[in-house]
């Protein structure tokens, strides 16, 4: 009978479960999905996907030595019960705020997350990578990669399967399967067969019939194999994974605790190859709201437990992400050739709205960032006006794709890339640092910033008539700022800014969403006696050269401004400077970019202060460009 007695109170670390029954790790799962629901209604992140392992992350850590055996989470958004046992069950109301544990797993936060992960399908490299520096040292330590089947869309988990079987004899993959996409319902028939294929007497077994098989002609043995294999492919599944060189055990119920623990037990004893255990779970498991929802309340806000109503954000402006749908469904509405393509996030993009408008041009080609690039360079090369819509930081995993597929080709391929900027709550992982950089160091590709959603709907509308090279536009997470749209958005001139404000002492360059802020800083410029000019730069590339030299011939100093790390607008800004002589002429130049550090999750308007890009900040660096540093004495400068 499970005991009365909470037990998760009594549980500091892993190896407390150890010792418990079958009875008491059922107990303790309930009470972990009971601590983990109650939590997360606290501080809002990821919730669907860690309540779908709750008993698999509970067998895991009871069956396995961890930290001496190594357990990867894919992913990480679903590791908030493993960081519950795992010594940080007290800070685990601190999830994704300033100062709190990373809504991910993190290296820096415990040893028992042994790899840091956000991004999809890193986790069976990684594993690889311990089994190879364990196998080099001679060691004996197990080592897990829990990944989803969600993961098995990208192409990467296929190159580290690929090179399992070559890399070491004893690797245990996990395969979550939560949307019962691979195989059929899963039964006490099938969990049976688990517990056989996974046992010590069914391993004696096959490793008698592979003594006896080796004893006869090569032709016969290979027809042994391969009839062993399929025998079993054909009553379990799993004949693909075998012939990647695994012993495919499966499926099991990954709820089910007495299936779990003797299965998980008899895999840890396996060696000679590579083992995948295919274990079938529920997403949101446990906790009606979150079952009967959609999306398996995958990502939720701050939420009642009772009736699992969400917290409700007070009405206001569109998001950037809904501002570009509206503005590419109207832009498809006048032109059939324009397709959109997305990595598995058509409702992260706001792609689904276009999806809905348009559902035979519309491309959803999974967790797979290189061939959307590739795919959409297709379509494009076909005479198609494809819009990639895909966030700065996956567009990361799809550069080379970029670069060769598309920009050496000069193929008008159009990247939306949403989540430009800092993040928030996600933190490094998700933040769009790179992209200004990256992107604008491609001959040949136009990039663009909107610094308002109305200014987001003319880029779309450019985008969309620049047939002879790549193009690239960025705009932020979050809401615009409540502007009135216009019925059909005016395409930009290419390489063109706007001045917004004249002033005579100061120029300030903004590219992107941080006009807002420059402006605010004008105002306090204004207030201590200078004139500032400021500028919506609008293009990275191609620069508008004559505005910029002009500013520099009409104004003292010059600050730029961009949510982006350093080498991006700014360092574009100064090569020009430099290349037409203009700072040999003492303009002082001030490049405000995002710190050379990863910043952890915070409050965005909290991590953009600490950066230096708030008003604050940007009036700052003015006043030193102007020699300005004590304020006291900026009032007496006319």
């Amino acid at each position: 009978m499970p005991s009365s007695t909470p037990l998760l109170d009594t549980v500091a670390l892993p190896e407390d479960t150890r010792g418990f029954s079958l009875a008491q790790l059922k107990q303790l799962a309930g009470e972990l999905r009971a601590e983990t629901i109650d939590a997360v209604s606290e501080t809002g992140g990821h919730l669907g996907a860690g309540l779908g392992v709750v008993e698999l992350t509970v067998a895991l850590h009871h069956v396995f030595e961890t930290p001496k055996d190594i357990i990867i989470w894919d992913v990480g958004h679903q590791a908030y019960p493993h960081k519950i046992l795992t010594g940080r069950r007290g800070r685990i109301r601190t999830l994704r705020q300033g100062g709190g544990l990373s809504g991910f797993t993190k290296r820096a936060e415990s040893p028992y997350d042994a790899f840091g992960a956000a991004h999809a399908a890193t986790s069976i490299s990684a594993a690889l990578g311990f089994c190879a520096g364990r196998d080099a040292r001679g060691d004996n330590n197990k080592v897990i990669a829990i990944i989803g089947d969600g993961s098995m869309s990208a192409g990467m988990a296929y190159e580290a399967m690929n090179n399992a079987a070559e890399t070491t004899d004893q690797l245990i993959v996990i395969l979550n399967d939560n949307d019962m996409s691979i195989a059929p319902p899963v039964g006490g028939m099938s969990a049976y067969l688990a517990r056989v294929v996974s046992s010590g007497g069914y391993q004696s077994l096959r490793n008698l019939g592979k003594s006896i098989s080796r004893a006869l002609p090569k032709p016969l043995q290979e027809a042994a194999r391969k009839a062993e294999e399929y025998a079993r492919g054909m009553v379990t599944g799993g004949t693909f994974f075998e012939e990647l060189g695994f012993h495919y055990v499966g499926p099991i119920d990954g709820h089910d605790m007495d299936a779990l623990v003797p299965v998980l037990e008899n895999v840890r004893e396996i060696t000679g190859k590579p083992v995948l255990v295919h274990v079938v779970t529920q997403k949101g498991k446990g906790y009606e709201p979150a079952e009967n929802a959609a999306d398996k309340y995958h990502g939720v806000v701050k939420f009642n437990v009772v009736t699992g109503e969400q917290a409700k954000a007070a009405a206001g402006p569109p998001s950037y992400t809904k501002v570009f749908a509206q503005s590419l469904v109207k832009e498809a509405e006048r032109d059939d050739r324009i397709m959109a393509v997305t990595a598995a996030m058509p409702a992260g993009t706001g792609l689904d709205l276009f999806a809905k408008a348009f559902p035979n041009r519309c491309f959803d080609v999974g967790i797979a960032e290189q061939h959307a690039v590739t795919f959409a360079a297709g379509l494009a090369a076909d005479g198609m006006k494809p819009f990639a819509a895909i966030y700065s930081t996956f567009l990361q995993r799809g550069y080379d794709q970029v670069v060769h597929d598309v920009a050496i080709q000069r193929l008008p391929v159009r990247f939306a890339m949403d989540r430009a900027g800092l993040v928030g709550a996600d933190g490094p992982t998700h933040a769009g640092s790179f992209d200004i950089g990256f992107m604008g160091a491609l001959p040949g590709m136009v990039l663009m910033a909107a610094s308002d959603e109305v200014e987001l709907a003319r880029m779309v509308a450019t985008a969309a008539q620049i047939d002879d090279r790549p193009s690239a536009f960025r705009y932020p997470r979050g809401e615009g700022l409540g502007l009135d749209m216009p019925a059909i958005a005016e395409p930009l001139e290419i390489g063109r800014g706007r001045i917004v404000r004249e002033g005579t002492a100061l120029a300030i360059l903004s590219f992107g969403t941080r006009l807002t802020e420059s402006l605010k800083a004008a105002d306090q410029l204004a207030a201590r006696g200078l004139s500032a000019t400021v500028v919506d730069a609008r293009f990275a590339k191609p620069l508008d050269i004559d505005l910029i030299l002009r500013l520099a011939r009409e104004h003292e100093a010059m600050i730029t401004v961009e949510e982006g790390s350093m080498g991006g607008f700014g360092a574009f800004v100064l090569q020009a400077l430099a290349e037409h002589g203009a700072l040999d002429k003492g303009l002082k130049v001030r490049t405000l970019v995002l710190p050379d550090i990863f910043q952890d999750q915070d409050k965005p308007d909290l991590m953009y202060a600490a950066a230096g890009l708030d008003a604050n900040g940007i009036t700052a660096a003015g006043l030193s460009a102007l020699g300005l540093d004590n304020l006291a004495s900026a009032g007496r400068r006319a």
